[in-house]
């Protein structure tokens, strides 16, 4: 078939695990289906949107940790594992090592960005949501790598996009934390009042860092050629794609003078 044809010259086949295939169907699903929520007004619940979502809400007991020490909980996990696969898998080649750096790279920036960018409220994070959040985090850092070590044993795609995938991922990953800073520094210290993001791609769009998140994944399935690094960026698009709808939306509602220039996520589309 012409279209299997042209994937393979892409991809990696799908390795023998039942454990990988799944995944790459259930990755997708579910970060397509919660991009889905965030268009139709359904919120996570660490969202700043989500009691606004929720006209009714009723409280109920929860453990609450603070927002710097639940969002460490999210990236810790999958930064170790990135940087014990070093030590777990032999040397497979340089795509194997390029992939195993980019995603350590990827979450160690996150620790870093919540130790030393990111300013927090006064709210904290829910325990029982933050412990799926982490859980996500790191089964998809295990899988990629997982996956990409199942492939050695295949041939590499004839189009080879390692390269052009390390350059995606440079470019993503320095926009995202530029654009990072310009949010947390847009507010004085002491001051709690929102403010409309300025400077940068803000001017453009008001998620500049979804869209540099999103061409940071797709630097990283570039890397990989495997089918779940494909499903992974795809899925993570869609979510974001759905969150800075949700994000622009309520810039709308909050500030009358928004811009109406101004995009949700990629310039002058979208």
């Amino acid at each position: 078939m012409v279209g299997m044809d042209v994937v393979q010259k892409f991809l990696f086949p799908p390795p023998p695990s039942i454990f990988v295939n799944a995944m790459s169907f259930i990755s997708f699903g579910s970060l397509a289906n919660t991009g889905f929520s965030e268009f139709r007004g359904i919120h996570l619940k660490y969202s700043k949107f989500f009691n606004i979502s929720q006209k009714n809400p009723t409280p109920r007991k929860q453990i609450q940790i603070p927002s710097r020490i639940g969002m460490l909980m999210f990236y810790t996990p999958a930064v170790l594992f990135g940087a014990v696969s070093f030590f777990i898998f032999p040397d497979e080649g340089l795509r194997f090592f390029l992939l195993r750096l980019a995603l350590t790279i990827h979450f160690l920036k996150r620790v870093l960005e919540v130790l030393f960018v990111h300013k927090y409220g006064n709210s904290g994070i829910a325990l029982e949501d933050a412990i799926p959040i982490t859980l996500s985090y790191f089964l998809s850092t295990v899988t990629m790598i997982y996956a990409q070590h199942l492939s050695s044993e295949f041939p590499e795609p004839s189009v080879d996009l390692k390269y052009a995938g390390v350059a995606l991922f440079l470019l993503g990953i320095g926009g995202n934390l530029y654009h990072h800073y310009i949010l947390a520094t847009l507010r004085e210290k002491g001051e709690k009042e929102y403010k409309i993001p300025r400077g940068g791609l803000f001017n453009q769009v008001i998620c500049p860092h979804y869209l540099f998140e999103v061409l940071g994944f797709v630097g990283v399935s570039c890397i990989a050629q495997t089918l779940y690094s494909l499903s992974f960026a795809a899925g993570t698009a869609l979510y974001l794609l759905g969150r800075s709808y949700a994000t622009r939306k309520w810039y709308l509602s909050k500030f009358e003078d928004f811009p109406q220039n101004v995009k949700a996520m990629i310039p002058f589309v979208f």
